[in-house]
């Protein structure tokens, strides 16, 4: 486990003291990712491509890379570097060249904007700004929105009536509620859900990575998260999914973000990244997370099939 993890772990336990260590990870990020990727070791490859610290992330980054490779470039996988901050601290200081990063998260954690729930009008703004700020390029959606979802256990909803968020709120009061880190911090994450539906939980919440929060749900620890909406664990676990019935979350489109400088040397790339656009939908996102987390499948055994099936299509 890494200082950073250690670091983090720690302050996750310890909810007051929370913010102080999110503004410390997100100054020490670009500190953190120069860690992991030390400079000047081995050939340098044609295109760097990163990820976050969760499977989606990764086997989206692993489609990126055999994308490219496909066409003959040389990739250098930087995976799991870690949360949101780190991932973009790493692309704008030129460590990594290009990640899945997700419209919502980037306008709402990263820029600090308002939520909008104008799908266009957010694409236009992280155009527009990133470009300006950073000379990053945002490419085609891939095709599918990851949005924020809030998790029961289905033999909760049943007993108790669950359908909603709305429904949730009412009867949560002396539930033990468990978030990953960005949405325990993020402004679109738990406060602002609190204000939207009244949630008033009787404890704090559990932190925890995110991956960990289905395994705490299942095994009673305990009785609500915030997961991803396309996780293939969400089924296997027998958890449900409740309904945004005041449409609070924006819309999360997966879409890769490639520092320009990248075009400019290796034309080719834009046209194989746009190439990918709305080919992922969110069936088969879940479905490759389900192959990853439950069947234990090989990430880029699971990427291989995936491409090997659009390129059927393709011809």
């Amino acid at each position: 486990m890494s200082w950073l993890t250690r670091f983090a772990c720690q302050a996750g336990s310890q909810p007051q003291r929370s913010r102080n260590w999110w503004g410390f990870a997100r100054r020490a990020g670009l500190l953190a990712v120069l860690s992991f990727t030390p400079l000047g070791c081995g050939p340098q490859a044609d295109v760097v491509v990163g990820s976050k610290n969760f499977t989606e992330s990764i086997i989206l980054g692993e489609i990126v890379a055999q994308q490219l490779e496909s066409a003959g470039l040389t990739v250098s996988r930087r995976f799991n570097l870690g949360g949101t901050f780190i991932c973009h601290e790493a692309i704008t200081a030129g460590q990594i060249d290009v990640y899945v990063e997700y419209t919502g998260t980037a306008h709402a954690a990263i820029l600090e904007l308002p939520l909008r729930g104008d799908r266009a009008a957010v694409g236009l703004e992280l155009d527009s700004i990133y470009a300006e700020r950073w000379s990053l390029h945002w490419t085609a959606p891939l095709g599918f929105n990851n949005t924020f979802a809030l998790l029961v256990r289905a033999a909760d909803a049943v007993r108790l009536g669950l359908r909603t968020y709305s429904d949730a709120a009412q009867v949560a009061g002396d539930w033990r509620p468990g978030f990953g880190y960005e949405f325990a911090e993020r402004a679109d994450g738990y406060e602002g859900l609190s204000d939207a539906y009244g949630f008033r939980f009787e404890s704090q919440p559990a932190v925890m990575e995110l991956g960990l929060t289905y395994r705490a749900l299942a095994e009673g620890q305990v009785d609500i998260v915030a997961g991803n909406s396309t996780d293939g664990q969400i089924a296997a676990l027998e958890l449900f999914k409740l309904e945004d019935d005041r449409g609070y979350f924006p819309t999360y489109d997966a879409v890769p973000v490639v520092r320009s400088q990248l075009f400019e040397v290796h034309s080719e790339v834009r046209a194989l990244l746009d190439a990918l656009g709305g080919t992922i939908d969110e069936e088969s996102m879940r479905r490759m997370n389900y192959l990853v987390d439950v069947e234990r499948r090989p990430i880029p055994e699971v990427a291989r099939e995936f491409l090997a099936g659009l390129r059927v299509d393709w011809q």
